[in-house]
């Protein structure tokens, strides 16, 4: 955070009209009391009426007041909402960006209208289902985004589905957080064309010299690939009320069946579905494809056979 930034943060976050300690905003901003001393210094003198009362801490006077922002409760609402979601998937720089803006809206709105969103965000949280970035997504998340900005080419190691590792060099054209995992897309010189690389499967990032232009008809989207596999399962009735369809899937079909539920759905391929539907272990039954139901078949018997092997104390 550069120091203007921290100067701006700062008259945002006194404008909340409670006091505040110098240390309480050192540890907030991440610097030492004497740069708090400083900075509220330079505003001071920059004509910022800030009160200071020994014992108390610093605000605001009460006559200051900040412009405010053109926001409907709703639309206040939706940028709280949004940016908490944004903590949770992104790197440390965007999280530490996400609280900041939040203070600021909050911060910057009437008291009044402040005062009704705080009641009203408290009774609504905006959850998406596995949106926490993984260790290896946040290890090269931070320096993807600096070279997707930059227009730097990017050395990968990346895992295929088979764990097969290998070394590409690549265009970074953006990056996208789908189906709970986050994807770079970008042009891969060697090969022609443009890929997606899950940050998960990828151990090895390195940003190159090498400069390029993203295309003005990039669309950020992951690229076509193979055809979706349709898939069709049936759910026993006492799970059926429970069903909740992966992110990662296209949208399923449901219909009610004597038996159960039944679900049909598209995945990019069987891999992707295998993991799901072992999680619900007896409970579902795949009617198609045929070669999926074997693949489940063979999985089951090489777990039978892993705990089989496996010394019990029973």
């Amino acid at each position: 955070m550069t120091r203007s930034d921290r100067l701006r943060g700062l008259v945002h976050t006194l404008q909340t009209r409670r006091w505040l300690r110098a240390a309480d905003l050192a540890e907030h901003f991440g610097v030492s009391r004497r740069t708090v001393y400083r900075d509220v210094q330079a505003l001071y003198d920059a004509g910022i009426p800030i009160v200071a009362v020994p014992g108390k801490g610093y605000r605001l006077d009460d006559a200051y007041v900040l412009p405010p922002l053109l926001l409907t409760l709703d639309e206040a609402e939706v940028v709280l909402l949004g940016t908490a979601g944004l903590a949770d998937a992104a790197d440390e720089p965007l999280r530490a960006a996400a609280r900041s803006v939040r203070e600021k809206v909050t911060a910057a709105l009437p008291a009044e209208q402040r005062d009704a969103l705080t009641h009203r965000t408290a009774g609504l949280r905006f959850v998406p289902i596995h949106t926490t970035a993984s260790p290896g997504e946040g290890a090269h998340l931070s320096v993807l985004r600096r070279a997707v900005e930059a227009g730097r080419a990017v050395r990968l190691t990346y895992r295929d589905r088979g764990a097969v590792a290998t070394t590409c060099t690549v265009h970074p054209y953006g990056l996208i957080q789908q189906g709970g995992a986050w994807h770079l897309i970008g042009r891969d010189p060697t090969r022609q064309r443009v890929r997606s690389f899950r940050l998960a499967w990828t151990d090895e990032v390195a940003v190159l010299e090498d400069r390029f232009e993203r295309p003005a008809g990039y669309r950020s989207a992951l690229p076509d690939g193979p055809a979706p596999v349709t898939v069709q399962v049936l759910f026993d009735p006492d799970v059926a009320d429970r069903v909740r369809v992966a992110p990662a899937f296209h949208p399923a079909e449901t219909t009610p069946h004597p038996d159960g539920l039944l679900v049909t759905l598209k995945v990019p391929h069987e891999d992707a579905a295998i993991p799901w539907l072992l999680s619900w272990g007896a409970h579902v039954r795949v009617l198609e494809p045929a070669g999926l139901r074997r693949r489940l078949v063979r999985e089951a018997a090489r777990i039978i056979a892993r705990y089989r092997a496996e010394p019990t104390l029973l």
